[in-house]
């Protein structure tokens, strides 16, 4: 009863619009995706998260309920075995139309196996059972969805974590030299060789990153508590590394198929809903027409319990039992039409994924190729900078140039440098959404 499911086609180009950055790399990607950074930390932080994270048991505790019910639908499809036992004592009346005859009060025993068989001759359990499998993959896919986006939080935060870490060295390198330039000023001042505006602008630009230093200590500090979070280690402490440690990931080979995106665990979710809506349907066709059902019952009646195991006081009933809806001011039509509403809900929302998951990967893509082109202009920017940075040093010793010059070379080289850090973090980012947007992997020969 009801239309057998089957998967709508979904008007979608064959491959991705944009190309990936390196089209060199042909092998295969596992789901274990973060692994591709190489860094353990990383992986154990990863492993931390799988299985303490709050989400995790919360997705887990669902799939269990789902997959119960799934066992209590599927229960109704096999007959069920009763055991009635009943014992009672009553008077009836002695003075009535009928007389009474042996004692009264009396005693009454009755023990009996009962069995009851729904026919589904409609296919309305097999539906039921059906759809409630669909609902138990879904929960299963939510799971695996919360797992992919649990993975990628971690992996996000531990790369800012590093960039932070990368960043502070530069801030504590820079103002290191900042410091030897302020003392060198200081004792040009005292040797009456500049004014005290170079000795004022130098402790002007020590303060300036003493106070940069403090929020990137912060910052990092914030977001370790935050992967203590994510990873369920309240008291999680991690030593500091700098995030050009990490090698860069490879990236899809061009020309990936967008049945990719069959694998994604949000959109397996969205169509296993679809399935589910799309069976009960058919039981709420089903309820249409008459359910038969088969009863039967084999027992013992008797006054004396000493008695109810006699053949004398044997009992039996068996009978069939049909129940058919005549006339309920078209309440089951409208639990079809209700089912098939829901029906399209989820085609619609089906469909929506499919769309979503084929944008975030194009844009995913584009931000790791323009990301990796961003990274190549800035460290050409930071290189030259730091070349500037020594000779407008060399220029102040000498007396070629003011102090204002040097000041100058400084705040260029530092803002250089950070923007090559904060533009490795934003490619490693993009990498990491890349993986989450292909489900977690790839596979060339698709």
């Amino acid at each position: 009863m009801g239309p057998d499911y089957q998967r709508p086609a979904v008007a979608m180009p064959t491959q991705f619009s944009e190309e990936a950055a390196d089209n060199k790399i042909t092998s295969s990607i596992a789901n274990t995706w973060w692994t591709l950074y190489q860094d353990k930390t990383l992986n154990d932080l990863v492993a931390m998260a799988q299985q303490n994270n709050t989400d995790i048991k919360l997705a887990v505790a669902r799939i269990e309920e789902a997959d119960a019910a799934m066992r209590e639908v599927g229960a109704e499809t096999f007959p069920t075995l009763n055991l009635d036992t009943r014992a009672a004592r009553s008077r009836v009346t002695g003075a009535g139309a009928f007389p009474v005859f042996g004692n009264n009060p009396r005693n009454n025993y009755i023990a009996q196996l009962g069995t009851s068989f729904e026919i589904d001759f409609w296919g309305k359990l097999r539906r039921a059972k059906e759809s409630a499998r669909a609902q138990t993959l879904s929960s299963i896919y939510a799971k695996d969805t919360v797992a992919l986006s649990l993975s990628g939080l971690v992996a996000n935060n531990y790369l800012l974590l590093r960039s932070l870490d990368s960043q502070i060295v530069i801030s504590q390198d820079n103002l290191k030299s900042r410091d030897d330039s302020l003392a060198l000023t200081k004792r040009r001042l005292e040797g009456g060789v500049v004014s005290a505006l170079d000795v004022y602008q130098a402790e002007v630009a020590s303060a300036n990153l003493r106070a940069q230093l403090a929020e990137f200590i912060k910052l990092r500090a914030l977001t370790l508590h935050q992967l203590a979070v994510l990873t369920g280690t309240l008291d999680l402490k991690l030593m500091a590394a700098e995030i050009e440690s990490l090698p860069i990931p490879p990236t899809p080979p061009a020309g990936l198929p967008s049945s990719l995106l069959e694998a994604r665990p949000d959109v397996r979710q969205a169509e296993q809903q679809l399935v589910s809506a799309n069976a009960n349907i058919g039981v709420a066709k089903a309820a249409l027409y008459p359910t038969i059902s088969l009863t039967a019952a084999l027992g013992g009646e008797s006054l004396e319990l000493s008695n109810i195991l006699k053949s004398a006081a044997r009992i039996w009933t068996g009978g069939l039992s049909l129940h058919l809806p005549i006339f309920d001011s078209g309440k089951t039509g409208a639990q079809v039409e209700q089912a098939s509403a829901q029906q399209k809900q989820a085609l619609a929302s089906y469909e929506s994924a499919i769309q979503n998951a084929f944008r975030e990967v194009n844009d995913a893509l584009v931000n790791v190729r323009q990301s990796t082109e961003r990274e190549f202009a800035l460290n050409e920017s930071r290189v030259a900078a730091k070349k500037a940075l020594e000779i407008s040093k060399n220029r102040y010793q000498s007396g070629y140039s003011a102090y204002l010059e040097v000041l100058d070379s400084q705040r260029a080289y530092n803002e250089a440098a950070l923007a090559f850090v904060q533009s490795r973090q934003s490619r490693l980012f993009a990498t990491v959404e890349l993986f989450k947007a292909l489900g977690g992997g790839w596979h060339s020969d698709l």
